[in-house]
């Protein structure tokens, strides 16, 4: 029996995704139920391209438990972050030497500089996992994450030429980012919170009242110091995969939390390398090698994968296949001889 499935997610999911929201109330994935009904929306439209722009497009994943019937992982994918409506914000992080020949004195200081782009990267994001399922052995983490990855390469034409990835610094039991206090409290009056959220819908106000120019982290306090650039325990494994796969930090954090951007070009990652489309035919399948397996459909639930053991015939060839058992092939809906979508796993 198959246990668990990848899928897009529809309405129907709106209490899970709520309470995995709790284990991690990001911008992304936000722990109000008025907001998720709206992600879900996008997602929805996004799935069925009633969303005509694929820029504009959300698409949100669930992984579901289908003996316990609820949602214990999620993922996302934003088509462009970065639009004339909408510009990708950031802060570069660039090193400034000084040296007096007089004191003889030498000091390298870290220097903030405000970005805008309209034109951005595909971003890849959401990534909650229920914490009761993170060290299960079908590696339940790995799969909500790379399901991505093989979802762009299926629509490899309607995302950009370079992903995206946001890490969370460090942060404060309660949430609180001590750049964001050091920095953005001050020249916009809102929390921390406040403002990641308004910046869901409207950036204008960062454009409209951050400093130009540079600061000086030096100036700031050593917890905000601290912070910049920083990957939080939470995500030390996300960096360690995105590292893995090609993806590298790109001198640029989060205007507000200081949270290290990763980025990689798209064709480039590994994930999307491997993944491939391919006849598939049934039968035994000896070995221990598996494969995320996924096809599309024209109705909800839109998109639906399963982990599952593989045999390639042909590996390598333009004419390669795969053998999948029975019972993935019935979950799936495929047919011998049907096309699939295939992402080998690690």
């Amino acid at each position: 029996m198959i246990r668990y499935e990848i899928r897009a997610a529809t309405h129907r999911d709106h209490d899970d995704l709520l309470e995995l929201s709790k284990f991690l109330d990001s911008v992304n994935l936000p722990h109000d139920s008025g907001a998720i009904t709206e992600l879900l929306d996008v997602s929805e439209r996004s799935f069925s391209a009633s969303i005509g722009d694929p820029r504009r497009r959300e698409y949100v994943f669930v992984l579901r438990d289908l003996v316990e019937q609820r949602a214990v992982g999620t993922s996302m994918i934003i088509g462009q972050l970065g639009r004339r409506d909408a510009p990708y914000i950031y802060v570069d992080v660039m090193n400034e030497e000084k040296y007096s020949v007089t004191l003889d004195k030498h000091f390298i200081h870290k220097v903030l500089s405000i970005g805008y782009s309209f034109n951005g990267p595909t971003e890849i994001g959401g990534l909650v996992m229920h914490p009761a399922c993170r060290r299960a052995p079908e590696r339940l983490g790995m799969l909500i994450s790379y399901v991505r990855f093989l979802w762009i390469k299926m629509h490899r034409d309607e995302m950009q030429s370079e992903l995206l990835a946001e890490l969370l610094p460090p942060l404060e039991s309660d949430g609180t980012s001590h750049l964001w206090e050091a920095v953005g409290r001050h020249f916009t009056g809102l929390s921390y919170r406040e403002a990641d959220r308004l910046s869901k819908k409207n950036k204008e106000f960062i454009r409209g009242l951050w400093p130009e120019g540079d600061i000086y982290a030096s100036l700031l306090s050593p917890q905000a110091q601290d912070t910049i650039g920083k990957v939080g325990p939470q995500t030390k494994g996300v960096e360690k995969l995105l590292r893995r796969i090609g993806f590298r930090y790109a001198e640029r954090v989060d205007p507000f939390d200081g949270g290290p951007h990763f980025v990689a070009p798209t064709d480039e990652v590994s994930l999307v390398e491997r993944a491939r489309q391919m006849p598939v035919s049934v039968g035994a399948v000896p070995g221990s090698k598996r494969a995320l397996v996924a096809r599309e459909h024209d109705v909800a639930p839109y998109f639906v994968a399963v982990a599952s053991p593989i045999t390639e015939t042909r590996a390598g060839r333009a004419d390669a296949s795969a053998v999948i058992p029975a019972e993935t092939a019935e979950h799936l809906g495929l047919e011998p001889g049907a096309d699939a979508w295939l992402l080998p796993l690690e």
